[in-house]
């Protein structure tokens, strides 16, 4: 949850400008800041680092004040406390995968196929590619098939000496054109050094406009930069092209609050390395080319850092897979991330982190790792799988599986069960207080103009929206050819939650009486739909507040059709939760592809408003799942398939 290299747009921040000035050493308070902080918030948000207050790293977190940020569609993103959820899903996840092995003791079940790394030890070259692809044989779905595989492997990079001890460089380094040189070298090299921010001339004993290190870096195509801090300091650390353009950046990566940025250099070239106090909108320079253009001192004090250039060894392992398999991965030791590619070399599912915790407790899927990943294969192929890391040996664990709902009776279809009239929902599943009773879908129509004669055509619409969401774009263009899906509703039908495979969407209720601080939530992220029987909340406080990016009221005016636009957008965001819950992860709400997952602050595209800014008239925007970019805001990267992995959790029990 800390990469994120985009333009994004921020509102209502500014509110915290106090929170910066709160970091600062009590001895040498900042000097006010000049220039833009809200442009600054902004290219911090764009940088995958987080502009609210962090928890202390020391003892238990508290409570966060939002949401499950993976889970939840929420009104601002910019608000989530990284670093809490982070934490988080380390804690649970490997919660989660001891209590699956317990589970598991005393069951029978196929030991593992033990595949080692066919490269030989301190080499590199031999399966560097995905053309050059380890194959796991044996491994798959089919009867005669081993699903779950070990891998044990080696990363053996060009040698590295052992770091030097340098001196620290002399201020002002502030700037690209100011840059420290460390004589790290054109091929291969590595550097350990003391610092300080706040020492220089921009510092809070300074100007306090904000004191930034930057070292020079020399790299040659494919070489890969580690830097990594340590220390008290809160640091952030980014890299800059000789144009000065950021390309990459992290926050948190390491222990506790201490960055570890990792970059594979992709031209060769003059880079540079600049480390930063976190800080409110204050960690980036506004010109990487002026020392002073910072807006405000954030954290100062000393920091260790230690950097090193080399070139990779990279390991690619070829699994073949079947249209439909669930496959997952989780990766230990040296391995911090993990990759799957698809068939024609586009990666599809990357990950730095454990959020496996997000899981369904009947999903299959292992966890428990540095880095998990989830994918659904949309069709039959060979597929590759890259750990990453630096040096040293790696353990990775592959399982595949057919989605849930291939072990039920043959015929057997989910139903969604849209609940409009209310329900009392025990919301601690949401990180709530416990059972709540939410109002219902009428309660809310006056804050759009209706009236209680105007609920039938809205239901009408939604209903009609949420099926061309997921069934009929699925049965057009999905690869699944047994999908099926029953939707009811509480005007229409008995209420059958409870019964066997029955999810539900309560569409109603307000932030106050759930107690969760979201528009929408789904209970899991299930890959495969293993847990048939969840809930998912469309919360309609925030979607008719009278103003605000997510309010639909903001897009309505004479010239709307005003319950088709109303019934179209809540369809999308109950279509989005239910994809959740079959297994989709947000994708980018700030790319030029539309997607039914795009994460919170997609407004008002998510809502299906056209570019007249208008709801409810003639261009306004179909929504639909499909091919997109994952959110890396969310630590994930790749092209997920929304719509095949929603077909596939629909797949109607046992095939012939």
């Amino acid at each position: 949850m800390r990469k994120r290299l985009a333009s994004i747009t921020v509102a209502g921040l500014i509110a915290g400008v106090a929170v910066v000035v709160a970091q600062a050493p009590a001895s040498a308070a900042p000097k006010a800041p000049s220039g833009d902080l809200q442009a600054g918030i902004k290219r911090q948000l764009a940088a995958g680092i987080q502009v609210v207050p962090k928890q202390s790293a020391a003892g238990k977190l508290a409570a966060s004040s939002t949401a499950n940020p993976w889970t939840a569609l929420l009104p601002d993103p910019g608000k989530v406390d990284k670093y809490y959820w982070s934490e988080r899903a380390k804690a649970a996840s490997a919660s989660r995968a001891q209590q699956k092995l317990a589970q598991n003791k005393g069951l029978a079940a196929a030991n593992p196929i033990i595949h080692d790394e066919a490269e030989p030890k301190g080499t590199n070259g031999a399966n560097d590619t995905p053309a050059t692809a380890e194959l796991i044989k044996g491994f798959g779905t089919g009867k005669k098939l081993n699903n779950k595989v070990r891998v044990l492997g080696q990363l053996d990079p060009d040698a590295l000496p052992t770091p030097s001890t340098v001196s620290p460089a002399t201020e002002d380094d502030g700037s690209i054109p100011l840059s420290f040189e460390f004589n790290l070298g054109t091929s291969r090299g590595a550097y350990a050094t003391t610092a300080s921010i706040g020492d220089g001339p921009h510092g809070t004993a300074g100007d306090g406009t904000g004191d930034f290190d930057f070292s020079k870096v020399h790299a040659r195509a494919g070489q890969q930069i580690t830097a990594a801090t340590s220390g008290d300091l809160d640091t952030v650390a980014a890299l800059y092209d000789a144009s000065g353009v950021l390309v990459a950046a992290d926050d948190d990566s390491g222990p506790g609050f201490s960055s570890l940025l990792t970059y594979t250099f992709p031209d060769s070239g003059d880079y540079f390395l600049m480390i930063s106090g976190y800080g409110l909108g204050t960690v980036l320079p506004a010109d990487p080319f002026d020392s002073g253009s910072g807006l405000g001192a954030g954290k100062e004090g000393p920091y260790g850092i230690t950097v090193s250039l080399a070139f990779p060894d990279l390991d690619y392992y070829a699994v073949d897979l079947v249209a439909g398999d669930v496959l997952g991965g989780s990766v230990t030791g040296v391995s911090p991330t993990l990759i799957v590619r698809d068939p024609a070399g586009k990666v599809v599912f990357g990950s730095e982190q454990d959020a496996s915790f997000i899981y369904a407790p009947a999903s299959p899927l292992p966890g428990g790792g540095n880095a998990v990943v989830s994918y659904v294969a949309p069709r039959d192929g060979r597929y590759t799988i890259q750990p990453g890391g630096v040096s040293g040996a790696y353990d990775l664990t592959l399982e595949a599986y057919r989605p849930g709902p291939e072990a039920l009776e043959q015929g057997t279809t989910q139903t969604l069960y849209l609940d409009f009239d209310g329900a009392r929902v025990n919301t601690a599943i949401f990180g709530g207080p416990g059972v709540r009773q939410l109002s219902p879908l009428q309660g809310f129509l006056g804050r759009w103009g209706l009236t209680a004669a105007d609920e039938d055509k809205v239901i009408n619409q939604v209903i009609a929206t949420v099926r061309e969401n997921i069934l009929t774009d699925a049965k057009e263009r999905g690869t699944d050819p047994r999908i099926g899906l029953k939707i009811l509703n509480s005007r229409d039908d008995p209420d059958p939650f409870g019964q066997p495979n029955v999810h539900r969407i309560v569409v109603g209720g307000t932030i106050a009486e759930s107690g969760v601080d979201t528009i929408g939530i789904a209970q899991f992220i299930d890959p495969g739909n293993y847990a048939t029987e969840d809930t998912a909340l469309v919360l309609l406080d925030v979607l008719s507040d009278r103003t605000g990016a997510a309010s639909l009221n903001t897009y309505i005016t004479p010239a709307s059709n005003k319950i088709k636009f109303i019934g179209r957008a809540l369809g999308n965001v109950i279509s989005h939760e239910a994809g959740h819950l079959y297994g989709s992860f947000h994708t980018d709400p700030l790319n030029a592809t539309p997607n039914l997952m795009d994460a919170g602050g997609a407004f008002p595209g998510l809502f299906g408003v056209g570019p007249d800014n208008i709801g409810g008239t003639a261009d306004d925007f179909d929504y639909d799942f499909g091919d997109d970019e994952l959110t890396p805001d969310e630590g994930f990267i790749g092209t997920e398939d929304t719509l095949n992995t929603t077909a596939w959790a629909l797949v109607k029990g046992k095939a012939k």
